[in-house]
């Protein structure tokens, strides 16, 4: 992998944990079912604290009161007419029902509420372990790219010294051997590197 291949490992971790607070509520899908269900709470509460209040219903009639369709009856009476009725209704006995779906829908809200702050402080907690094994992970792919360049390195010169006739072919094959085995490392780390990013891009929905 070159260093321009390794870069794009470097450049979405402070990316995506810099747009992590923009619009996370629509793309965590946890944080957005507890903020959901918040929300319904208080829709909840509000409801129940309005039940207790006075209602007003106005019903507004107009049109034809009669056994044909016409505006005028053969006696010449209008058949046109309209009505209208006014209902308030107070709640006072209610037995209490009322103001206990108060409490109980106020204690719903409350917990919902609690939940939503968990959910969010334990993502923002998430957030940081992730963000740091990403950064580590791609710190050591940094280490074993450089190990692997050292390796490639030392099997060239070894190479040279061997046809030069200054070393044994013993030494070559350990050279080709460590640089397998760094190589090995290197592909490794990458997978680490690679699996921490995804994770950190799953968790803020940035995939």
């Amino acid at each position: 992998m070159t260093a321009t291949a390794l870069a794009k490992h470097a450049t979405p971790l402070r990316d995506v944990f810099e747009r992590y607070h923009v619009g996370w509520e629509t793309r965590n899908p946890d944080l957005r079912v507890s903020t959901g269900s918040f929300q319904a709470a208080r829709f909840e509460f509000s409801s129940a604290r309005g039940n207790l209040l006075p209602t007003l219903t106005l019903d507004y009639i107009y049109g034809i009161d009669a056994a044909q369709f016409a505006v005028h009856a053969p006696d010449g009476t209008r058949n046109l007419g309209y009505s209208a009725v006014a209902t308030l209704n107070i709640p006072i006995f209610g037995w209490g029902s009322g103001r206990s779906k108060v409490i109980q829908a106020d204690l719903r809200r409350k917990q919902a509420q609690r939940e939503l702050s968990f959910t969010q402080r334990r993502l923002q907690a998430d957030l940081r372990e992730l963000y740091a094994e990403a950064e580590a992970a791609r710190a050591e792919l940094e280490l074993l790219k450089s190990s692997a360049e050292l390796a490639a390195e030392s099997l060239r010169l070894t190479t040279l010294r061997y046809q030069g006739g200054e070393s044994t072919v013993l030494e070559v094959v350990d050279a080709q051997n460590t640089l397998t085995q760094a190589r090995n490392a290197f592909s490794d780390g990458e997978v680490r590197a690679r699996t921490a990013v995804a994770n950190l891009q799953t968790l803020t929905g940035t995939m």
